[in-house]
């Protein structure tokens, strides 16, 4: 992890343990950019703590400080470290329909597929059965997904672009729950994201996106 050059911009990450923050890591680390990470235990409860609303008033994470400016939404986050490092390795080139398709998955990931994956995971965190809808609308958004993938790989080939470190924190709990042990395509994507080296280098530096629920079921 590189934590200091001084011919470079710092970016401070606030980085909830098992949280989406993992997600900034990743880029930061494929960039070989210069960061700082502050991390943050979550409460007995699985709850962010109390000190991240000094830093947000959302209390969220992930939070990027760059010099006076906040930011604390994922894809917006991902995108301006893009930027602000001059990376083009993270998208496809800009005015392709690639490039569009990709900023459309880019959203898609919290605007769309949060929302139904945790119809899932916050049943499941409290020891339920999530519902026969909850089940048939992730089945639906796992197909869609499988059909944007390429035959084999990830998105658009063997590298990780910003969209698919977008996906692994919500791949990450539906995996470790076991909900997508029924999508074989899925589950080699996720298996295939887990080979890549920023996400490895971010879990070295942050610990992983999904909490080891093995615990809880001995």
């Amino acid at each position: 992890m590189i934590l200091e050059m001084k011919d470079r911009p710092m970016i401070t990450i606030h980085c909830l343990a098992y949280s989406r923050a993992i997600r900034l890591v990743w880029l930061m680390e494929d960039m070989h950019a210069p960061y700082k990470l502050v991390q943050y235990r979550r409460t007995d409860q699985f709850r962010a703590p109390a000190a991240l609303q000094k830093i947000h008033p959302l209390g969220k994470s992930p939070v990027i400080e760059d010099k006076d400016l906040k930011i604390a939404e994922s894809a917006t986050c991902l995108r301006y470290l893009a930027d602000k490092f001059g990376d083009e390795t993270h998208r496809p080139t800009p005015g392709t329909l690639q490039h569009v398709h990709h900023e459309e998955l880019l959203d898609y990931v919290e605007s769309s597929f949060a929302e139904v994956s945790m119809g899932l995971l916050l049943p499941g965190f409290s020891g339920e059965e999530p519902s026969d809808a909850a089940f048939a609308a992730m089945r639906t958004h796992l197909e869609y997904v499988a059909q944007n993938l390429q035959p084999s790989g990830l998105l658009f080939g063997d590298t990780a672009f910003l969209a698919d470190i977008q996906f692994s924190y919500l791949l990450a709990n539906l995996d470790a729950m076991g909900f997508l042990d029924d999508a074989p395509r899925i589950k080699t994507y996720w298996h295939d994201l887990q080979q890549q080296p920023g996400y490895q280098a971010a879990v070295i530096a942050a610990g992983p996106m999904a909490p080891d629920l093995t615990a809880k079921t001995a």
